[in-house]
């Protein structure tokens, strides 16, 4: 029975692979070559796992790239959108100017607008503290000389840079949203998947939804409270999405230079395709390795092929793998920070050199770490 299996698998194989005899002639010399079902059939398989390698390093090429495409049309369509809204703000207030001017309307009633409006774009302002690039972005315009204007031309001054504050704070929310959301799509990740929907904002921004409600109890213009709200919900939509960022696997496990990447490569030991489930970095014996996002270690220990392994919980489904450590510097349900240095790199295990193995999981599965690393350096460039 099993030889006519045999012979079955030889036909077989003699079918799609038959022998094949090569000559090649060199310096009046000829020298011939055999090659069996059995190499065709290897090269074949190689060139079958190549090809396909192939295939998926260019979708992941041309994912990043129509991703990066799509949030920098969707910033300049709101850098348009923002522009726009200023240009129409200006001539609709230098109308107010010439109007209440002409009209000689109250200066006192006109301070009080004023500050009732500053007081509601405080209330947002105050929500950008600590946001890097927010202080310089939403900088208040310097106040007139009252030596060479009117009152009426002060106040309105003011009230326009508040026109020109609020809208600036909303495309500031809106860019540096979209930012988050490109760096989360680099990593392969749905943004919405991660971020809750209810609001970072608390107080009357939150609890009144109808425009009219809004600008009662803020005693401001409704044009004025519609914008405050939108301005508002960017904000939430900003910050909810930096504080998944800041809990995900963003940052690099070290400085070192990267020497073997995530998918399909020849086993170092025994020369055969193999899927490699993270990403290699190379440096000399105890090169410091760090923690890439906040988090509790789950393991630390020896992993068979891994040698002296470190596993981090980062919460959300994540989960971080730093192998081949030569030396451990955190225990099991330790808290571990951004950065934080949880051991030095080394050659133990299932290894041919000093270097890091560096894996990222996913819900259990795992994810191609250099993703993580592009979308670590998106986030760089935005800061």
């Amino acid at each position: 029975m099993q030889d006519e299996q045999g012979a079955v698998r030889r036909s077989l194989l003699d079918r799609f692979f038959p022998e094949r005899h090569l000559y090649l002639r060199s310096h009046g010399e000829v020298r011939g070559y055999v090659l069996t079902g059995g190499r065709q059939a290897m090269i074949a398989a190689v060139t079958v796992v190549f090809a396909a390698w192939t295939l998926v390093a260019s979708g992941g090429f041309l994912f990043d790239v129509i991703a990066r495409s799509q949030a920098d049309s969707d910033v300049a369509r709101a850098r348009a959108a923002s522009e726009r809204l200023n240009a129409d703000l200006q001539a609709r207030l230098e109308t107010a100017v010439v109007r209440m001017s002409a009209t000689n309307g109250s200066l006192d009633e006109m301070a009080e607008m004023v500050e009732r409006r500053h007081a509601a774009l405080t209330g947002v302002m105050s929500n950008f503290q600590g946001i890097p690039g927010s202080q310089a972005a939403l900088r208040p315009a310097k106040s007139l000389n009252p030596a060479t204007t009117t009152p009426v031309q002060r106040i309105m001054a003011v009230r326009l840079d508040q026109d020109r504050l609020i809208a600036r704070a909303q495309t500031f929310a809106q860019n540096r949203a979209e930012r988050l959301r490109l760096a989360f799509r680099l990593a392969g990740l749905n943004p919405a998947a991660y971020v809750s929907r209810g609001s970072s904002l608390g107080g009357p921004l939150v609890e009144a939804k109808d425009p009219s409600a809004l600008a009662a109890i803020l005693d401001v213009d409704e044009p004025f409270a519609i914008r405050i709200r939108n301005a508002a919900d960017n904000l939430s939509e900003m910050r909810r999405l930096a504080d998944v960022a800041e809990s995900m696997p963003f940052n690099r496990p070290t400085s070192a230079r990267t020497t073997s990447g995530f998918g399909v490569r020849f086993d170092p030991f025994n020369g055969r395709p193999a899927l490699h489930q993270g990403q290699d970095f190379a440096a000399p014996l105890n090169t410091p390795i760090s923690a890439t996002a906040p988090g509790v270690v789950s393991f630390t220990g020896v992993r068979s092929g891994y040698g002296n392994t470190v596993e981090i919980d980062h919460g959300h489904g994540f989960k971080t793998r730093f192998a081949h450590l030569n030396s451990i510097a955190v225990a099991t349900g330790q808290p571990i920070a951004l950065g934080q240095r949880i051991g030095g790199m080394g050659t133990t295990g299932r290894s041919t050199g000093v270097h890091l193995h560096y894996e990222v999981w996913v819900d259990g599965r795992p994810q191609n770490p250099a993703r993580f690393l592009r979308a670590g350096d998106q986030l760089v460039q935005q800061n």
